[in-house]
C-alpha cells in the first residue's frame, strides 16, 4: 500500500492509499489545505489547535460537497423532467384549401395561354 506525504496547514502527514489513488489523494489534500490555509489566515499565529483546524477545514469541504450535492440532484430533477416530456411537435404549416384550389386555377390558365401562344406561333411561317 503505496504511503504519501501530505501538506495540510502548513503540517507534514504520512498517509497511506491503494494503489492506483495517489492523485486522488494528492488533489483531496490540496483540496483540504487550501481550507485550512483559509481558516489559518484568519486566526492569529497558535491560536488554532491543529485538530480544530482540520476538523474546521473538512467541514467547510463538507459544505461545499453539500451544495454541489443539492445543486446536482436539482439538475437531475430537471432532466428526468425534461426527458419525462414528449418530443417537441413541429408544426408544418398547411396551405389552406382555397389557396391551393385558386392556384391550381391560375397554373391551368398559364398552361391554357401557354398552349394557345404555342399554336398561334406554329401557324405562322418563319421569313426565309
Amino acid at each position: 500500500m503505496p504511503e504519501l506525504e501530505i501538506a495540510v496547514g502548513g503540517k507534514t502527514f504520512t498517509v497511506a492509499c491503494q494503489p492506483g489513488e495517489e492523485d486522488y489523494l494528492r488533489a483531496a489534500a490540496a483540496q483540504l489545505d487550501a481550507e485550512a490555509n483559509a481558516i489559518i489566515a484568519q486566526v492569529p499565529a497558535g491560536r488554532l489547535p491543529e485538530a480544530r483546524m482540520l476538523l474546521m477545514a473538512g467541514l467547510m469541504l463538507a459544505d461545499r460537497l453539500a451544495g454541489v450535492q443539492d445543486q446536482l440532484r436539482a439538475a437531475q430533477a430537471r432532466l428526468a423532467d425534461l426527458e419525462g416530456r414528449p418530443a417537441a411537435r413541429i408544426e408544418v404549416p398547411v396551405i389552406p384549401t382555397a389557396v391551393a384550389e385558386s392556384l391550381a386555377e391560375i397554373a391551368a390558365r398559364a398552361e391554357a395561354l401557354a398552349a394557345a401562344a404555342e399554336e398561334r406561333a406554329g401557324g405562322r411561317q418563319a421569313p426565309g
